[in-house]
């Protein structure tokens, strides 16, 4: 597996977790082509070298979605992250708050939204609409009340694909830990003292309020069964009216989709295929970028997701077209691996990456690229 720049986040996150956590991070649906292509395709771009340009100074900032980030990196919502370490979302979300970058808080959090919110962290909501809209109501009171003045609507989720590494655990197709399952935990002492010592509970604290199950694998059973398979264009536009925040829809793969998007009143957009672990096989987001940018034509901002691993995954994905770039393997990892500081370093390694590539390619900051577009990338 190609972890690029976190391959030692990974390796150390893979030791310490149980392997029930470590294969929901790693794990894809069907036979996980899709992941393989997101790589594949940042591998058909490289960066074109180009000297005497003034590159003494190096800016990273960037804009995207009507918020000021200091890289154009974004923490993308993440389910269950509170098993991969006790420092949980919170931890994660300090550490983007320090470097002064956004997330988002997934639907499945274990930390309820309000405690994350706490962090003073600049935080989207991730939301999905329900087939009782009362609980998507409550779930954008909730993110309004916390301050948040963003959403992500996911829809690439009507169904969720057999992930074979989960159906071989077990993990989210019971109700409750089976006996191997509690003995692969106890194997983990390192993973375990750590949720105990934190005062985790087995709760997924953002929906503990939508079920009368207890425990995480419960819990998330009852509500993704509430997700809504019947969501459509008239769903879209219900939410557009309902919200008055920023809205930002997550899981466009085709130019069509995002011009409808953008005219209901989306406010920006996501290029995903969740990370492969959706559809399989799936396009690679890198691929369609380019058609979706000159779809909508600069009406919205475009974030690209899936595959990130490398500074130069980011610039090429800046180059053609995003504004910005969303991870989410790399953070888990860096969280499970060393908590709210592995997920700072995870940021740390990717904007120092970043620099050097921009700086070796001429280009002072974001502006340039994305002026440069193509013309600072060669096509293999």
């Amino acid at each position: 597996m190609d972890d690029g720049a976190f391959a030692g986040f990974s390796e150390q996150a893979r030791r310490r977790l149980p392997r029930l956590f470590a294969d929901y991070i790693d794990g894809g649906a069907h036979g996980e082509r899709t992941m393989a292509r997101n790589r594949a395709a940042f591998g058909q771009w490289g960066i074109v070298p180009r000297g005497l340009r003034d590159v003494s100074s190096i800016n990273l900032a960037t804009q995207c979605f009507g918020r000021s980030w200091a890289l154009p990196v974004f923490l993308a919502p993440l389910g269950f992250a509170g098993m991969f370490h006790a420092h949980g979302e919170q931890g994660a979300a300090y550490a983007a708050h320090k470097r002064g970058v956004g997330m988002g808080v997934s639907t499945f959090s274990i930390a309820p939204m309000e405690k994350v919110a706490a962090t003073g962290a600049d935080l989207m909501a991730q939301i999905y609409v329900f087939r009782d809209r009362a609980l998507t109501r409550d779930m954008l009171e909730r993110a309004r009340a916390c301050g948040m003045d963003g959403i992500i609507l996911t829809i690439d989720t009507a169904i969720t694909p057999v992930r074979e590494r989960d159906m071989r655990n077990g993990f989210r197709h019971l109700s409750r830990p089976t006996a191997t399952q509690m003995a692969g935990l106890l194997r983990h002492p390192s993973w375990l003292y750590g949720q105990v010592r934190g005062g985790a509970m087995p709760n997924v604290g953002n929906i503990a309020g939508y079920t009368g199950s207890r425990g995480v694998m419960a819990q998330a059973r009852d509500v993704v069964a509430q997700i809504d398979a019947g969501l459509d264009w008239d769903d879209l536009a219900w939410l557009r009216a309902t919200w008055g925040g920023t809205l930002v829809v997550k899981g466009i793969m085709h130019p069509d989709d995002a011009i409808r998007a953008a005219e209901i009143g989306a406010d920006g957009l996501i290029i995903s295929n969740h990370g492969g672990r959706q559809m399989d096989p799936a396009p690679a987001t890198l691929d369609v970028l380019p058609a979706i940018a000159q779809a909508v034509g600069g009406r919205v901002d475009i974030m690209l997701d899936s595959g990130i691993r490398r500074g130069g995954d980011v610039v090429a994905a800046l180059a053609l077209g995003a504004r910005a770039v969303s991870i989410g393997r790399p953070w888990a990892w860096g969280l499970a691996a060393g908590g709210a500081r592995g997920v700072g370093l995870v940021l740390d390694t990717l904007a120092r990456e970043i620099s050097d590539v921009m700086a070796l390619a001429g280009l002072p900051d974001i502006a340039a690229v994305r002026a440069a577009g193509r013309n600072a990338l060669w096509r293999f």
